[in-house]
Formats: C-alpha cells, structure tokens, sequence
C-alpha cells in the first residue's frame, strides 16, 4: 500500500510516496480503509525535525474512513494516517458524520478539537462575551468562529482578504483585513491567538478579568490540544445538526503532500486541504 512518510527531516522534497506492507491490528484497534486525511500546519514541524518522531515516519494525523470487519465510517486524531490503510485504537474513534462527504470528515479532528478545546475549555466562551480570533482563516479559525458563535459570544475575526468571506460565513460578527488595518483595540473579555501576535500587543487586548488563549506562542494561556473522543463525537453532532459546517478549501491527492507543504509554507493554503488515496 501507499504511504507518504519522511525517512529524514528537511524541505518538503523529503517527503516520499513509499510503498509499505499493510498493517495488522493489534489487540483494541481497528484497520481503516482511508478515506482522506489533511495537512495541519503541526506537520511541517513534523517534517522540519521540531517535533520528535521516530525515522521513518508517515506524516500527517486525521482520518476519516472505514473499519475493514465491520464497515463502519469513522473518523479520529491518529498517528500516521497518510496511506491507504492505517490502524488505530478502536477508542480513538467516533462515528463520521452523516451530512458530509467522508473524505470531507477527515478536516474535523485536530483542527476540531483544537477549537473546541479553545473555545469551551480554556475561554469558557459565554452568551454576551467579546471574543476576537486571531487568525480565523485556517483550519482552527473556522471551526473557532462557529462555536464561538454557537457559545452566544460575539466574534471578531482577524483573516487576510482571500479568507475574510468565509470567514463572514462561518458568522463572525467583524472581520478585520490584518494586512490592512491594525489589529482591533479592544478590550476583549476573550483573545484566541492563532496565528503569529507580538507578546507587547496582547496584553493590550484582553480586558481586565479577560482570558488570551494562545496555541501559537507561549502567551497568555498557551496550550496543545489533546484528544478527546467525547469531545470530538459532540462536534459531530453539531455538525449533523447544521451548526457547525466543515469548510473543505481544497480536495486534492494524497501524492500531492510535498505540493502542499510548499503551498503552506509560501502562505497559499486557506481552510482545510484534504488529501485522498
């Protein structure tokens, strides 16, 4: 079967399309037919050798797919779901939703969970709070926006201008151009930092009592999402209730990973981009 792993860290050219035995579960987990993964930004640290990972290793880390015995269609946060198969904990996994494509499932996990961790565990989001997102037009910001929203607070949003519509989509109350125009001056009872934010500005954001919650630098309330199954099977819940929609940018081949590594890294990349076998 095919799988994209690094055999040594560096540019995205490292990135190879190898062919690997399928993999045998072991006791408590599942063999998953992929049905797509997609890239998270956490991957090029992966790959720049920032984050540990044992040589060789095959990169990214959501799935959407089917348990080969059974036929379900599932979806979770794994290791090495860029290949035909993978395995995994039977535990990790939650039912896909029903309202979208299952490769379209695949953009939910980590970013999902991310914000969701964001929003309801370290902001406490609450109706009538101010919240500003900065950085709302990746993967994390779009599902940020929406349970922000879905939280009662009112959302402003940083995004570039080739983001700022689906930003306004996904029910940001203000969306500010941060190429264009400083960053708002607040205060804000929230601040979700998701992309770069000088540490000298973001004291000035939060209003007294307020909370910065960060998962870029180390300010505020810095934290890295953990996986959590109930968390991500109430998320797609909202999803199959039309709360919440998963905005897929791109849809592209599961080969095409070195191009989509040097697409984010040049800043080309909005949203999600799912990769299919």
């Amino acid at each position: 079967m095919r799988a994209m792993r690094i055999h040594r860290h560096g540019d995205p050219s490292v990135i190879q399309d190898d062919d690997v035995p399928r993999p045998a579960p072991g006791p408590g987990e599942v063999l998953i037919r992929v049905a797509g993964t997609s890239f998270n930004p956490s991957d090029l640290g992966v790959r720049r050798g920032l984050m540990p990972a044992g040589l060789p290793f095959t990169l990214c880390g959501d799935v959407s797919g089917t348990v080969t015995t059974t036929g379900d269609r599932v979806i979770g946060r794994i290791v090495a779901a860029a290949a035909d198969y993978v395995v995994a904990p039977a535990a990790d996994l939650v039912a896909a939703p029903a309202t979208i494509p299952l490769a379209h499932a695949a953009a939910i996990p980590i970013a999902g969970l991310t914000a969701w961790q964001a929003v309801f565990d370290h902001a406490k989001l609450a109706p009538g709070m101010r919240v500003l997102i900065n950085g709302a037009g990746g993967g994390v910001g779009g599902f940020a926006v929406q349970l922000a929203r879905h939280a009662g607070a009112h959302v402003t949003a940083t995004a570039s201008a080739r983001s700022a519509a689906a930003v306004r989509a996904q029910g940001a109350d203000e969306v500010v151009d941060y190429s264009t125009t400083p960053l708002p001056a607040g205060p804000f009872d929230a601040v979700l930092n998701l992309v770069h934010l000088e540490p000298e500005r973001a004291g000035t954001l939060v209003a007294l009592g307020g909370v910065l919650v960060s998962i870029t630098l180390p300010v505020g309330l810095h934290f890295v999402a953990r996986n959590d199954p109930g968390q991500l099977a109430e998320l797609v819940a909202l999803i199959d209730a039309g709360i919440v929609r998963v905005d897929v940018a791109a849809v592209r081949p599961l080969t095409e990973l070195p191009a989509v590594h040097r697409d984010a890294e040049a800043g080309r990349l909005r949203g999600k981009t799912v990769l299919i076998p």
